[in-house]
């Protein structure tokens, strides 16, 4: 690898990568919070409970074959082929033309969709079946229950995986070239084709990825430890208070009497 080269690609076309992480990030962003409410909105009707019988069991019964049929088939194929049926097939078969950066969030969302449905499905049945019954017990029907009492632990536990499909994302949508959307590696490739410095661009665009994945993840990681909250506490009458290292060092030293 040449340094001369390597400084000169990046002085002469910093903007071009600019541009192209730009929307990279974008589609990502975009593609995996719409993917996300697809995934919640799948999981809470995956996870009604169906009726010994009736319409509403048969109803229940389509739906849920309808979603399996959505999930199987878009984590079963490749996202560059999906990208390749959607936006091209689309045009071939009913005529629409659909813009690249639409049609890139579109296939964005609705692949992490099937993804993230299942991840909800399997935060909601790791809730212990007591509290379903007590919010039941207490009049709640399945929805009331699921946004009260469910979903507010689900998604901070399924806040990993979340992450874990944002950075998948950005990573992926470099396969959105075939149709031409112009994110990191299409860029990169269009530099590599001018200058003939293959090893140098493609480097260059691999430390982008690094940087963006990198910095998505540890701002994740953050916000996981602000959700869980200070590892000490301790009751006083009916209030919970936060337990900093110098109370438990003061309640140590007092015999175990916290003091405040």
């Amino acid at each position: 690898m040449s340094f001369e080269w390597l400084v000169k690609i990046i002085s002469n076309n910093g903007p071009m990568f600019i541009r192209g992480a730009g929307v990279t990030l974008y589609i990502s962003i975009i593609g995996t919070i719409l993917g996300s409410m697809i995934g919640l909105l799948i999981g809470v009707i995956r996870t009604i409970p169906m009726p010994e019988r009736g319409s509403k069991r048969v109803f229940l019964k389509v739906i849920n074959a309808i979603l399996s049929v959505y999930i199987e088939f878009f984590r079963g194929t490749p996202m560059i082929v999906q990208a390749m049926v959607i936006y091209y097939g689309s045009a071939l078969a009913f005529g629409v033309d659909m813009n690249r950066i639409v049609a890139a969030i579109f296939i964005v969302s609705i692949n992490t969709g099937a993804y993230m449905s299942e991840i909800v499905r399997g935060g909601i049945v790791s809730i212990d079946r007591g509290q379903f019954e007590a919010a039941h017990a207490i009049g709640m029907n399945h929805i009331q229950t699921m946004f009260n009492v469910v979903l507010p632990q689900v998604i901070r536990n399924i806040l990993p995986a979340t992450g874990n499909e944002f950075v998948i994302n950005i990573k992926d949508t470099s396969v959105l070239n075939v149709i031409s959307v112009t994110e990191l590696y299409f860029q990169t490739k269009s530099i590599a084709g001018n200058n003939f410095r293959y090893f140098e661009s493609f480097f260059v665009a691999c430390v982008i990825y690094f940087i963006m994945t990198f910095t998505v993840t540890r701002i994740l990681r953050f916000i996981e430890r602000k959700l869980d909250g200070p590892d000490n506490y301790i009751m006083i009458g009916n209030q919970m208070q936060v337990e900093t290292p110098e109370d438990m060092l003061r309640r140590t030293k007092n015999g175990g009497v916290g003091q405040f």
